[in-house]
């Protein structure tokens, strides 16, 4: 799933490859991913694109006199930027193609989605507050003003554990799965420690941890095109998605609790004091 940095970087590239430019033809091939009707996706035809923004996971296109055109990639969703658009309209069908976008110039978008799970959301609106996620989001990690007083007021009377705490977007907008992770193994943490637990050194710790991983991810992907970015995002993780490799810190072998449809991954000496953690799954299965 892409999450802050990675819609960051797309926000980035979009910015220098579509402001100023003409919306000259909106192609739904799959109409479940649009959630509003009202403007219809016709109306940001002849429209130029004034600006790109970013809210949480949430990508904003905005036209200038127009109306916006606001997308979340969901867990399989992606964004492919064409140089060049193929002839003629696409065809509805079972293939990953759910949108096209096109410029005046001949160039410009799909927006795909890979599995059976289709969650990936168009949204048409006048003002991005309309879309419902985007009007529940917490504060963003990376703002100027999201400083340590402000995330302390935030885990304040947090009786959820750290993992689930980082992910709710209501909360902090723009960290899912991988980089929550990421950031309990900087900041040596548990992902099953309870956020109104800490310390204020802990929170501290997890504040700098927070920031620092989100913000080097960040640089890494800075820059880069479109259909880079999901290497590169994998690329710098440290533990998630590394179940069984050494970790890079200490050595030890990292470990995975399993849930019915995600994972965690973290390392028992960084941040369990050496005992790992339960894995309900699994023990359910040595029954």
């Amino acid at each position: 799933m892409p999450e802050l940095p990675e819609v960051e970087a797309l926000r980035d590239f979009l910015t220098e490859h579509l402001v100023g430019h003409e919306i000259v033809r909106v192609l739904p091939v799959a109409i479940s991913v649009l959630k509003t009707y009202d403007p219809p996706l016709a109306a940001l035809e002849g429209h130029q694109v004034a600006a790109v923004h970013r809210y949480g996971k949430f990508l904003d296109v905005e036209t200038a006199d127009g109306p916006h055109l606001v997308t979340h990639l969901a867990r399989a969703g992606w964004l492919q930027w064409r140089d060049s658009l193929p002839d003629g309209a696409p065809r509805p069908g079972k293939g990953p193609l759910a949108l096209r976008v096109a410029l005046e110039t001949g160039a410009g978008f799909d927006l795909t989605e890979a599995g059976t799970q289709k969650r990936l959301a168009v949204y048409v609106v006048r003002d991005p507050l309309e879309v419902p996620g985007v009007a529940r989001l917490g504060p963003d990690p990376l703002a100027d003003d999201f400083d340590e007083a402000c995330f302390t007021a935030l885990l304040a009377g947090e009786r959820r554990q750290l993992k689930g705490a980082l992910r709710d977007q209501s909360l902090i907008a723009g960290v899912g799965n991988a980089y929550s992770d990421e950031i309990l193994h900087a900041a040596k943490m548990s992902p099953f420690k309870l956020a109104s637990s800490l310390t204020p050194e802990e929170t501290a710790r997890l504040y700098a941890a927070l920031r620092v991983t989100l913000t080097e991810a960040v640089e890494r992907s800075r820059g880069l095109a479109a259909g880079r970015l999901k290497a590169e995002k994998k690329s710098g993780l440290r533990v998630h998605g590394r179940t069984g490799e050494p970790c890079p810190v200490c050595g030890d072998t990292i470990r995975e609790v399993s849930f019915s449809d995600s994972s965690l991954q973290y390392c028992p000496t960084c941040q369990t004091g050496g005992k790992p953690l339960a894995d309900r799954r699994m023990s359910r299965l040595l029954k």
